[in-house]
């Protein structure tokens, strides 16, 4: 069927009254927040016994959507709904019927970031008005395989514009076609970005797992703010073909869940190797297909665990929850090391020089090829500044300006910056081999700050995470505790590939700690 055979809807009570019915097993009446903190796994499990269909399921979280999301404490974590949602779900419950299964995410409602392709009625806009048309004509590599898995893709998040890559001075969360995410803890705080909307769904539970991108951070510290557990995957590991870019060197797509089991389930699903987009790191073969084998309740045993020294003793609040998780790891078998990782990170201005000539070399190759009638950054530029009342609202597109200035990727200056970032995977490589750990942590973030439209992002350091975005390195973060009823985060660091790894002491903390907490929806700290 094609596109323009369909009206567009954008809310779930518009999508779910011009829908037909679909049989008995649409008719399945599901109470307001009954699968909050639900499973993949225990999904699974109820609809093999029969007492829950994809079409009911999904039914449920279109309306979750509506009450919380667009109503209630609306946190606009959604940017656009799928009006097919309903009838996927009714054709893979007839699949799961007639026999046939997929797979462990059969029948699962899943949300993606709006940088994401897919061949649908949806819109691919990475937040931006300026590509309002951007109807894409074919499914991103990794869509194609979720599609192949048997996902329901419920619609599309909320993204800091871009994926924050347009000015300074922006706030996370918030895009021109999607306004403001809220955190779904405190909602005049922000929920980190730029995969803001995808990590605030699932903290909500608005879908059983997401999908977001990070080129540095977008993963890591939207699944610290909002309590959820991320995986940045090795870059590589994942295809990029059909994701609106900002770095070849840096960028990934990656899972979002509220346990450990539910991102390692997703990410088996996600990960591929294509031909059309070469890896940063060489992949050993073969991959895993499946990363739940690698949820080990003991995975700590036996484990050497690096730890940042300088952020042991940094703020009087967070420290305590720091110690608290060492601790548990030391408990449940691991051996820490008090070791310096985030000194390999200090390259000034090469990041930025890199990421300037990678996004105007990728955003001018996405924009060539895709349906949008802006078909360059020179013509985004053009675009922002006449519609700079809607567009450019509280801040600017100086990061736009600066990456169109640049030279094409054979420009010596890129070629230089690029070297030195290369040389963060080689000193990083060395620290794991010289201490002969098996991953890296620290607090993934600080606590979440106010949003604010006028100065914007207040970062409260951290961020422990920037090696492994620098590397290509995978990176798992999952909830460290709650400060002031602020979720915080810890992130595990891993070499190329070890993603198995990271998963099994991600997991065996996770068991051991039980810190994911569903969201409050308070107004403010202390409210």
């Amino acid at each position: 069927m094609k596109r323009r055979n369909f009206v567009r809807l954008s809310s779930a009570a518009g999508l779910l009254g011009m829908l037909p019915a679909f049989g008995e097993s649409n008719r399945q009446a599901v109470a307001a927040g009954e699968y909050a903190e639900t499973t993949v796994a225990e999904i699974q499990k109820r609809m093999k016994a029969g007492q829950l269909t994809s079409a009911a399921l999904t039914k449920y979280y279109l309306d979750e959507i509506a009450r919380i999301d667009k109503a209630g404490p609306k946190l606009n974590s959604i940017i656009e709904l799928n009006p097919d949602a309903m009838r996927i779900a009714s054709a893979l419950d007839k699949e799961r019927k007639a026999g046939k299964l997929r797979g462990p995410l059969h029948g699962i409602p899943i949300l993606l970031k709006d940088n994401i392709d897919t061949a649908d009625q949806m819109k691919t806009t990475a937040g931006s008005l300026a590509l309002a048309d951007n109807a894409s004509s074919k499914d991103a590599f990794m869509v194609n395989r979720l599609r192949e898995a048997g996902v329901v893709i419920l619609g599309k998040t909320n993204l800091s514009e871009w994926a924050n890559f347009r000015s300074t001075r922006s706030s996370s969360g918030w895009s021109s076609r999607g306004g403001q995410t809220k955190n779904p803890y405190v909602l005049d705080r922000s929920p980190c970005g730029s995969s803001s909307g995808s990590a605030v769904a699932v903290a909500a539970n608005l879908c059983a797992v997401a999908v977001g991108t990070e080129t540095n951070g977008s993963i890591a510290c939207p699944a610290s703010m909002n309590g959820v557990v991320g995986i940045k995957p090795t870059v590589g590991l994942v295809s990029r073909s059909g994701i609106i870019p900002i770095s070849i060197t840096q960028d990934t797509a990656g899972p979002f869940g509220r346990t450990v089991a539910d991102a390692a389930t997703l990410l088996g699903a996600m990960a591929g190797q294509d031909p059309a987009d070469p890896p940063y790191h060489k992949a050993p073969l073969p991959l895993p297909t499946d990363y739940t084998q690698f949820l080990d309740p003991n995975g700590l045993k036996g484990k050497r665990i690096g730890v940042e020294k300088t952020m042991l003793k940094v703020h009087e609040g967070i420290d305590p929850l720091l110690s608290k998780a060492l601790e548990q790891l030391k408990a449940a078998g691991a051996e820490i090391i008090e070791v310096e990782y985030m000194k390999t990170q200090r390259l000034p201005g090469a990041e930025s020089l890199v990421l300037q000539y990678e996004f105007k070399d990728g955003v001018n190759r996405y924009l060539t090829t895709s349906n949008a009638k802006i078909k360059s950054l020179e013509g985004l530029i053009a675009f922002n500044t006449a519609n700079r009342a809607k567009v450019m609202p509280h801040f600017g597109q100086e990061l736009f300006e600066s990456s169109q200035a640049k030279g094409d990727l054979d420009s010596k200056e890129y070629k230089e910056a690029l070297e030195k970032i290369h040389g963060v995977a080689n000193s990083l490589n060395e620290l794991f081999d010289k201490n002969k750990l098996d991953a890296l942590c620290g607090p993934s973030t600080g606590p979440s700050w106010c949003i604010d439209l006028v100065n914007g992002d207040f970062w409260t350091g951290y961020g422990s995470y920037g090696p492994a975005a620098l590397s290509g390195f995978p990176s798992v973060t999952l909830p460290m505790g709650l400060l002031n009823g602020l979720p915080l985060g810890i992130s595990f660091l891993g070499k190329a590939f070890r993603e198995p790894e990271l998963i099994s002491i991600a997991y065996a903390y996770e068991q051991v700690s039980k810190n994911r907490v569903a969201p409050g929806f308070k107004k403010s700290v202390g409210a």
